[in-house]
């Protein structure tokens, strides 16, 4: 997983009318649960960034004032009307406990239906996860290479090392349509 770092100041006031003043001031209203107790929190609204618009897993190290907490984006809730960022949990990562995440798929190579004329059709672009967070890829890589005309790949051969797969086992994750113009002659060969 990447790592960023988060700063943030613990909330006193728990009611609504203090998170929507800290939301006035740039801020997001955050909690961190998962350890021996929740922390409500607050940070600017800036730093959740780099987390929200990538695919990507991130290892966050929340600094709560001075105390460090390793984390990894669990939810978020959004605006209905503008998308800002209203509230953000957090789950904390702890030795030995396994933490659930969704992973980004890396499709590598070009496959032997594309170079006939296929279209590839990637169906998931993450797949759920569980397993510690030391042994939680970046992303899971899939070879296409051997994917031929009308032919899929599913998530049940994907090879796992370390974290187990949650998605479905048979759903495919990508395929190789076959164009309407290539279908009459498929089927006279």
């Amino acid at each position: 997983m990447k790592k960023t770092e988060i700063v943030g100041y613990k909330r006193a006031d728990l009611g609504k009318t203090a998170a929507q003043k800290l939301r006035a001031e740039g801020y997001v209203p955050s909690v961190l649960y998962g350890g021996e107790q929740q922390v409500h929190f607050y940070a600017p609204a800036i730093l959740f960034r780099p987390l929200l618009f990538t695919p990507d897993v991130y290892e966050v190290t929340l600094n709560i004032e001075g105390e460090l907490h390793k984390a990894v984006l669990q939810d978020t809730q959004f605006h209905p009307v503008n998308d800002m960022l209203i509230h953000a949990d957090f789950l904390e990562i702890l030795p030995g406990k396994e933490v659930t995440v969704e992973v980004p798929i890396k499709l590598v190579g070009t496959s032997e239906g594309v170079i006939k004329g296929g279209k590839l059709n990637q169906k998931l672009r993450k797949l759920r996860v569980r397993g510690e967070a030391d042994n939680i890829p970046d992303y899971i890589e899939l070879d296409v290479t051997k994917l031929g005309l009308g032919k899929s790949l599913k998530v049940e051969a994907i090879k796992t090392e370390g974290y187990t797969v949650l998605s479905n086992r048979s759903i495919p994750v990508v395929t190789i349509d076959i164009p309407r113009a290539l279908r009459g002659t498929l089927r006279a060969e």
